[in-house]
């Protein structure tokens, strides 16, 4: 026999950002809790809404059955303590203990129980253990610090198996079947019958019990709405989630606000909707930010909802008319002077003002531009070798993060590859320009009020002062990427400064030892070598890392006047932490593109690479390579001839060629194998040549010099089908030739070639880091 139990705990309003996260706890204590007395549930139901949390149990059994557990205690000769503390474990007494080969085991028969003593003893432990993010106590019991704690005072307990009531009692609290509707639409109790009619007796009272259904409700409704209205709404899924979280009888309303409010920034008008109200954003048939919203209300107003509206609609042109005075106030204030109030912002303690960072991010971007890496050119994107001409990107950035077009004149939307600089205006002054000031509106009255928008207002500042395009788009974007999936600057002025941005966060945190362990990183240095990864890839910017690392030093050592023992030791330990930081970083990203982990140690190890852009060339020609036949069975012979040089060579690895004595050898027909036995007979050889031996010689003596070209030629495919052609002559080498063969000077010979092999893919990147 089974049956069905419902749980209701019903309380004063729950915050809608607890609700999804409590309803996941619930179900799982419940479930812990239960098996705990070997009781399990067919399935559950969870149910939240802002003044109760909800679930049903199907199918529990109405019993649980006797089980025997045994326990194994102390040897028979322990002391009587040990004994003592075992008795009091298992509840049981000396004599009904078990010696068992001079040990003492207690085998404990526990009843079967009723599910209904289960549930009541186990309600009340999940109620007292529920892991609120924020909890209260209330009313005269509330002066002892033993009584319960809920996120808001607890009112009510629902507790129905079948249609029993399950008896137990919180904090005074009796659990019965009576639980409450509506608050504004339903007036006395209600008396579930069992947790099959809970949805719908609650639903006559005006209560949606299920959240998801409410979500669908929100948004089938809202959308109507706009298109009634000849409009469209902005898809918000968390708007809708959170309405859904305050409301047990969502009613969506459209409502308008005075159209002159749109000369304020379309996302400044957005956020206060979405932010400060709780409103859905609308957009016209030209793509428009639109002069209205969509509010929820929990009740049906018998007017239809017209002063709901009319209330809601007060209370946003209010909000509205606040972020018109600081749009307008802050327009009065160039930029140049909102900059000189970062002196009084602490960047950290250790790394001075805002006014330092800046500094210093200006004088690295101008660097990057004088220097060639950042360039404006209207060919970018391509290979390594294109990027080593002039780097860039395939696509540009989108110009906010708002979803609407702009109906702001002021607004610039990048919606084409960006406009070379004007006469007279050189890049590496703009990138300086856009630097000083892109933490410029952090001290604007619209970034305290909204933080979500810097940048941006510093671009819609820029442009409204009459700065140049470019500068205006780099305030804006310089904060891009900041996640996966957001837009990649490509412009070359926003890429200079971002880049600058990022970097100098990194080293600068690097430099004083504020390094992210583990899964602290609290100054997102993380994200900043992410942004930075992208930038770089997305433009094929070709950028040393040690050079960029040399400048940051070299800076630092004239603003400080450190020494140049100093500086050397600086630049050693940021190069290092640097590459190392960044390899991690490179592996995490490239994860989601497929790119194996692994392949990118192959090639990090080998040393001295820190252009990300041709690392990764290399990186993804080898993970082609190694899915090929002749790259797998490569890869195994290299493994082979590693694994024999470990064994017969573990202090040294020698990387000359092979040298020996050599007697006359079979005539071969192969012009490359009987050149190559013309050299070793060249050679002091006690020895002929195996004809897989030597043909082996000429395969390394065609491929070794091929790789190094390609590679220098950053022709990584190139270098790749250079070391295939090694496959066959290895495979022919270990099928046809004894390496470690009694006569020392033929065991040294192969051993020496076997180090040849090694040294020949080396070139490339260090086989041993691959896996498989």
């Amino acid at each position: 026999m089974s049956a069905d139990f419902l749980l209701e705990l019903r309380c004063e309003e729950i915050p809608a950002r607890m609700q999804a996260k409590a309803s996941e706890d619930l179900a799982r204590l419940f479930t812990e809790k239960l098996a705990e007395a070997g009781v399990q549930a067919e399935k559950l139901t969870s149910y939240v809404t802002p003044r109760r949390l909800a679930l049903i149990a199907h199918g529990l059994p109405l019993a649980t059955e006797a089980v025997s557990e045994e326990f194994k205690g102390p040897r028979t000769s322990a002391p009587e303590q040990a004994l003592e503390g075992f008795l009091r474990k298992t509840g049981l007494t000396k004599d009904q203990l078990e010696d068992r080969d001079g040990v003492w085991f207690a085998v404990v028969e526990k009843p079967g129980r009723a599910t209904a003593q289960v549930l009541a003893d186990a309600i009340p432990a999940i109620v007292r253990a529920f892991p609120w993010p924020k909890s209260m106590r209330w009313g005269e019991a509330s002066l002892s610090t033993e009584s319960l704690r809920w996120v808001r005072p607890l009112q009510g307990i629902v507790a129905l198996l079948g249609e029993d009531v399950v008896p137990f009692a919180i904090e005074g609290i009796d659990a019965d079947r009576i639980t409450a509707g509506h608050r504004f639409h339903f007036e006395g109790r209600i008396a579930i019958q069992s947790a099959a009619s809970y949805a719908d007796q609650l639903r006559s009272a005006h209560v949606i019990v299920d959240q998801e259904e409410r979500k669908r409700l929100i948004e089938e409704r809202a959308n109507a709405l706009a298109a009634d209205a000849g409009l469209a709404l902005i898809p918000d899924a968390g708007l809708v989630a959170e309405n859904a979280g305050l409301t047990e009888w969502p009613v969506p309303l459209l409502g308008r606000f005075d159209p002159a409010f749109l000369e304020v920034p379309p996302e400044v008008i957005q956020l206060t909707l979405r932010i400060n109200q709780k409103y859905f954003v609308l957009r016209d048939k030209t793509g428009a930010l639109a002069n209205a919203f969509i509010c929820t209300a929990n009740i049906e107003a018998i007017d239809g909802g017209k002063a709901i509206v009319e209330g809601n609609g007060k209370v946003l042109a209010a909000r509205l008319s606040d972020a018109r005075f600081f749009w307008e106030q802050d327009k009065k204030t160039k930029l140049e002077d909102h900059a000189k109030k970062l002196e009084r912002i602490t960047f950290h303690e250790k790394l001075g003002k805002v006014t330092d960072k800046v500094e210093r991010v200006a004088k690295l971007a101008r660097w990057l531009v004088e220097e060639g890496i950042v360039k404006s050119s209207p060919e970018r994107g391509g290979g390594p070798a294109a990027a080593a001409d002039g780097g860039g990107g395939a696509r540009r950035s989108a110009s906010d993060p708002a979803v609407v077009a702009p109906a702001n004149p002021l607004h610039h939307p990048a919606d084409g590859p960006p406009p070379p600089p004007r006469a007279g205006e050189d890049l590496a002054d703009l990138a300086e320009l856009a630097a000083r000031l892109a933490k410029a509106d952090l001290v604007t009255e619209m970034v305290g009020e909204f933080p979500e928008l810097q940048g941006l207002m510093g671009g819609y500042y820029a442009r409204a002062e009459g700065l140049p395009d470019a500068v205006a788009d780099a305030i804006r974007d310089h904060y891009k990427p900041v996640g996966q999936g957001d837009d990649v600057p490509t412009a070359p002025v926003t890429v200079a400064v971002s880049l600058a941005d990022k970097l100098d966060t990194l080293l600068s945190f690097f430099a004083i030892g504020e390094m992210p362990t583990g899964s602290r990183d609290p100054f997102a240095l993380r994200r900043a070598a992410l942004g930075t990864l992208s930038l770089l890839t997305e433009n094929q910017i070709r950028l040393s890392l040690s050079r960029i690392i040399k400048f940051f030093v070299g800076t630092s050592k004239q603003e400080t006047g450190a020494s140049e023992v100093d500086a050397v030791w600086a630049y050693a330990r940021l190069s290092n932490a640097t590459i190392e930081f960044f390899a991690d970083r490179l592996k995490v990203q490239q994860r989601e593109a497929g790119v194996r982990h692994d392949l990118i140690d192959a090639v990090f190890a080998l040393g001295g690479e820190d252009d990300l852009v041709r690392l990764l060339a290399c990186v993804k020609a080898l993970q082609t390579f190694i899915t090929t036949d002749d790259g797998t069975n490569l890869l195994a012979g290299y493994k082979r001839a590693v694994n024999i040089l470990k064994k017969e060579r573990p202090d040294t690895v020698k990387l000359e060629s092979d040298a020996g004595e050599e007697d006359t050898g079979a005539a071969l027909t192969d012009p490359a194998v009987a050149e190559a036995m013309r050299v070793h007979e060249a050679l002091p050889l006690s020895y002929t040549l195996e004809p897989a031996e030597a043909a082996l010689i000429a395969a390394l003596d065609q491929a070794e010099p091929r790789a190094v070209a390609a590679i220098e030629a950053e022709d990584f495919e190139g270098a790749m089908a250079a070391l295939a052609t090694l496959r066959a002559p290895i495979d022919a080498f270990f099928d046809g030739v004894t390496v470690n063969d009694s006569d020392e000077v033929k065991r040294e010979s192969r051993l020496n070639l076997l180090t040849r092999i090694r040294a020949a893919m080396h070139k490339v990147a260090d086989f041993s880091e691959i896996q498989g």
